[in-house]
């Protein structure tokens, strides 16, 4: 735990990973504590609406043109589906999503990169607000960006000592990291904490 100035607020990390050539794309979502009264929006509609943009994000760095099919590996979170999500699939039809079994997060390949960010970015960390953990993010997520070899490293891609070439079928893991600004109090001695995990059916790590 680690301490933080603000009190319940989230910034939501999507991430798509090209298991061949370590290319990562993301997108990072706020969502404040009293989003849901200033938007009208809850939490699961507008992390589904990041989501559908994270795909459009995701087919105009890889058309069809170049990949006849890119398949998004997902977890089970329930604003991976919706009539968002639909429309852009239908948008964009050599994508692909692939849902993998409940409660695996052993096969999520960028479930070893989410490690590294935590330790990297957040951990052991006072964040005196939001803006300061979003900006934290995404310094380090650019550092990654321009480190593919170390991000091939990070998955143990078997193709990270070859040359990399553009492929028809190119394959992608996506899951979520949420980092948590909560605020905890035990008597009369604060203890300030923020969590980070990955979105398993919203369980933290």
């Amino acid at each position: 735990m680690v301490g933080t100035w603000d009190n319940k607020d989230q910034v939501y990390c999507f991430a798509a990973l090209n298991v061949v050539s370590g290319q990562l794309s993301t997108r990072l979502l706020e969502q404040p504590a009293r989003s849901q009264t200033q938007t009208g929006q809850s939490k699961p509609q507008r992390l589904q609406e990041a989501f559908a943009a994270h795909l459009k994000d995701i087919a105009r760095a890889y058309p069809a043109s170049a990949y006849p099919e890119v398949i998004i590996t997902i977890d089970n979170a329930s604003w991976h589906g919706g009539a968002s999500i639909r429309q852009g699939l239908e948008a964009y039809p050599h994508l692909r999503l692939k849902r993998l079994p409940s409660y695996s997060p052993q096969l999520h390949v960028i479930e070893r990169f989410w490690r590294v960010l935590r330790r990297r970015a957040t951990h052991n960390r006072l964040f005196t607000s939001m803006a300061s953990l979003r900006a934290t993010l995404r310094n380090n997520i650019g550092y990654f960006q321009t480190m593919r070899p170390k991000m091939l490293s990070l998955i143990e891609s078997p193709r990270k000592t070859k040359t990399m070439q553009s492929e028809p079928l190119c394959v992608y893991v996506h899951t979520l990291i949420s980092c948590t600004i909560r605020l905890y109090q035990e008597g009369i001695l604060p203890c300030l904490g923020i969590r980070t995990g990955i979105d398993l059916g919203d369980r933290g790590v």
